[in-house]
């Protein structure tokens, strides 16, 4: 009696798809057991008192995400903040500087204005100054000369520049803007006459004082207290006619992108060479202080990154000591077939759902906190006010019913710091990037401590046993 033949598998491509989907469907069955046995240990660890809670790890790398995330939101807001004043007021993207012309050279303007990613081009000059008030006090100051319509050509100076009193108003002759703090010192408001003095001349046996009085159109607050108490602006022709000759124009450029200014300062100088010219990116312009805020936000990243550190240090030492408890259970798992990395691959799930649960916990409250950061400081100070407030009643009423009364409490008093409200702002790389850093250190510690996992032998188990 012949046997029933047994089926021959098919050939070709069809049989290379149907054989290569069987051994997928095999392999994740094969592999299905990890997560399986690691939520398992993470259960039991939850329940065992006797060992470490997985809560703890949680909530350190929660504090940790949360707290990175809120202190570098008010870090960027104050940074971001002195960099747009910067750069839209002061040192603008690009500077072309250089040029001898006795006006503004308006084809110079035309051809920058025409090179790709250029948004405005704006011819200025400054003079260095001492300007004199109302209360005949004086004060060094930086006057700038703009086009009298440099509001409409450059809409990021406009947007930065907050006008307090008065109007940014530069067509009138002998027209002046002031800084809001500078007009301050010096007792100026809007409609009084200031004097400015300069020296004009370009050899030290030339200099001449020449001093002119101006009209006070307007006060300005830019958020950057240096610009507040020692600028001014006034039109081209009269910052021109108090410097005198040679005049020294400068042309700011902004980008529409501002991170492509090398490319930006080489087609100036390709198409400015003639004129020997040279244009200086905002990078290269303000470099010092721009370093110095990239290196307090990186010491401070890594000042507040010390808990993540702190946090795997604890998972390390919990998962070691887990990994010596079981053992036994190891070496049943390798004597049945499971690889070294199998084993070791139990335990690193285990830390990696401890570091995505508080990685996830800790951004969630951390970007609602950053979000609205005058919220959360208000609610503080609204503590703080109330047990002061209750202290003080308690004080009042032990020394003989009187209740005294004392200054509000503030984070960011006005009378310390120079700001109206706290800013804050999210940096979404900046924002995964802690997120990343949270769950990959209760990562990588679980990986290091199950090192051990994969170098017990079964045989020396199951003879211990």
């Amino acid at each position: 009696m012949t046997g029933i033949p047994a089926a021959k598998p098919p050939r070709g491509r069809a049989g290379l798809r149907s054989g290569t989907r069987s051994g997928l469907r095999s392999g994740l069955r094969t592999l299905a057991w990890i997560p399986f046995t690691a939520l398992r240990y993470l259960a039991v660890r939850r329940r065992d008192k006797s060992t470490p809670s997985s809560l703890l790890a949680v909530l350190g790398i929660a504090t940790g995400v949360m707290s990175l995330t809120i202190v570098l939101s008010v870090m960027n807001g104050f940074q971001l903040g002195f960099i747009e004043s910067i750069l839209e007021i002061s040192s603008y993207h690009v500077r072309v500087e250089g040029s001898d012309s006795p006006v503004p050279d308006e084809g110079l303007v035309r051809e920058l204005s025409a090179l790709p990613g250029t948004a405005s081009v704006v011819p200025f000059l400054d003079v260095q100054t001492i300007i004199r008030g109302g209360k005949r006090s004086q004060a060094g100051c930086l006057l700038r000369g703009l086009p009298p319509e440099v509001r409409e050509l450059d809409p990021g100076f406009s947007a930065q520049l907050e006008i307090e009193t008065g109007s940014f108003d530069l067509v009138g002759k002998r027209s002046v803007v002031l800084g809001a703090e500078l007009a301050r010192n010096i007792g100026a408001g809007v409609g009084d006459t200031v004097v400015f003095l300069a020296f004009a001349g370009n050899a030290l046996d030339s200099l001449s004082p020449e001093d002119a009085a101006f009209t006070v159109t307007g006060t300005f607050r830019s958020g950057f207290y240096e610009y507040d108490l020692g600028w001014a602006f006034t039109s081209l022709a009269d910052a021109s006619d108090l410097y005198g000759e040679p005049v020294p124009w400068a042309y700011g450029v902004k980008l529409r992108d501002r991170w492509r200014d090398e490319a930006a300062v080489a087609a100036m100088g390709r198409a400015t060479g003639a004129r020997n010219l040279r244009a200086t990116s905002w990078r290269v312009y303000n470099r010092a202080f721009f370093g110095a805020l990239r290196t307090e936000k990186l010491v401070m990243f890594g000042l507040v990154a010390l808990i993540f550190v702190v946090v795997a240090l604890n998972i390390f030492q919990a998962q070691r000591r887990s990994v010596l408890e079981r053992r036994d259970e190891i070496g049943l798992l390798r004597a049945v077939g499971a690889s070294p990395f199998a084993v070791r691959l139990v335990f690193v799930i285990d830390g990696l759902a401890i570091g995505l649960a508080g990685a996830t916990a800790g951004m969630i409250p951390g970007l609602a906190v950053a979000s609205d950061i005058s919220l959360f400081f208000s609610a503080i100070e609204f503590v703080a006010n109330s047990f002061i407030s209750a202290g003080n009643f308690v004080t009042g009423l032990a020394a003989g019913g009187a209740v005294r009364g004392t200054e509000s409490f503030r984070i960011f008093s006005p009378a310390v710091f120079y700001i109206r409200e706290i800013p804050s702002r999210v940096v979404p790389l900046e924002a995964a990037a802690i997120y990343a850093f949270g769950f990959l250190s209760a990562t990588a510690a679980s990986w290091l401590a199950s090192g051990r996992a994969s170098r017990v032998r079964p045989a020396e188990v199951l003879r211990d046993e």
